[in-house]
């Protein structure tokens, strides 16, 4: 196995630059991920960028919502997007690039979610139940953001990528909404600690053990609760009747193992699945832009999504 030539020439750096969040709250590990972004000088142009808020369970949920630089024709795939931070860091500002990034190469309309973060802000299943909530809300006023309502996406990177695959699950188990993918990008997917990947990958390579031990003692602290389905994904007895998936794997990630092993259960319950292995890739690479890497996912995530959304057009009645 080999890093990416890129990633290798500053694994050190990346490293040991990453703050030991399992010694802190939550309040304070958002506080210093926060004072550690810096903002792009000249972010990626699109068409229109705005905040507003959509209805939740616990009240207002922020969404941002993007619309492409160049666009067909027509409505547009939406997709509800969850980003990462271990369910308690990261905001709608730390995914905005990667977001801009999709809003283009897909050609659709991404909603990006502002769910509440765990410790003070709420546990599971708070955040889960925000996403799915901004999803039916944006499935059912569809029009209102020039999307297909037969192009409704879920999708998130890490921690949002389990939030997405979780989406899927409630959609499917309470009657909608229609989806017509989940994204999932080196998603959280199980809560164990001590698989060969873990092993591999705990140490040294940017997203440490610690680290993720401690999302899931803020965002599911009871043991019981992580094997709900709507906490881990693996946990499910049925995936079958769930949305296509495109899964993005990272082959230097301590959550190699549980990419792979949803990936293979969603196959063997009867789920479309497209998943695109990066061998060289650490966990959390495809908002790294100054990367190859990154760049070659991106294009190919955005690829696979207009792939199936062209599946779909092809098939309508």
């Amino acid at each position: 196995m080999s890093l990416d030539p890129q990633i290798a020439a500053i694994i050190e750096a990346l490293d040991s630059g990453f703050p030991p969040v399992h010694t802190m709250t939550g309040e304070q590990a958002r506080a210093v991920i926060r004072s550690r972004f810096v903002a792009p000088a000249e972010p990626e142009p699109v068409a229109s960028v705005e905040d507003r808020t959509v209805p939740g369970p616990a009240g207002p949920v922020p969404v941002r919502v993007y619309r492409p630089h160049a666009r067909a024709d027509g409505p547009l795939p939406t997709m509800v997007f969850a980003h990462g931070g271990g369910w308690v860091f990261c905001d709608l500002d730390s995914h905005d690039g990667l977001c801009r990034a999709f809003t283009n190469g897909m050609s659709a309309v991404v909603v990006s979610v502002h769910y509440r973060r765990a410790s003070e802000e709420g546990r599971w299943p708070a955040a889960a139940e925000d996403v799915y909530a901004v999803t039916a809300w944006v499935a059912a006023h569809i029009d209102e953001f020039g999307g297909d309502g037969s192009a409704v996406l879920v999708g998130g990177d890490s921690a949002g990528g389990n939030l997405a695959a979780v989406t899927a699950l409630m959609a499917r188990d309470r009657g909608g909404p229609a989806l017509a993918a989940q994204v999932l990008l080196y998603p959280v997917i199980a809560a164990d600690f001590d698989t060969a990947s873990y092993r591999q990958f705990g140490e040294g390579f940017y997203n440490p053990r610690p680290a993720l031990q401690w999302y899931w003692d803020q965002y599911v602290p009871s043991v019981e609760d992580r094997r709900d389905p709507y906490a881990s994904p693996l946990s499910a007895e049925d995936l079958s009747g769930l949305p296509p998936a495109i899964a993005v794997v990272a082959g230097h990630d301590p959550l190699r193992d549980e990419g792979l092993a949803y990936v293979e259960a969603l196959e063997t319950a009867g789920v479309r699945t497209v998943c695109r292995y990066f061998e060289g890739g650490v966990h959390g690479f495809m908002t790294m832009p100054s990367f190859d890497i990154c760049q070659r996912a991106r294009t190919q995530v955005c690829a696979d999504v207009a792939d199936l959304v062209a599946g779909i057009g092809a098939t309508a009645p």
